[in-house]
């Protein structure tokens, strides 16, 4: 029992909306999975959805801690 903290997940919902981020990043130029003009849409909303979730990991604790 003396580990059972070690072992519990570290709300990795951060972690998810980055990589759903980077996903959005590569699919969005490619006219073959997504329409022409939802492209620069694709792309603005990786980029915001990749932020959110590199300020929910890193950032959000950074500024706690001080």
């Amino acid at each position: 029992m003396a580990h059972s903290e070690h072992n519990k997940s570290k709300r990795s919902g951060g972690f998810a909306l980055i990589i759903l981020g980077a996903l959005l990043l590569i699919i969005g130029p490619q006219e073959a999975i997504v329409p022409k003009s939802m492209s620069i849409a694709t792309w603005v909303a990786g980029l915001l959805i990749g932020g959110l979730g590199f300020y929910l990991k890193f950032i959000r604790h950074r500024t706690k801690q001080q």
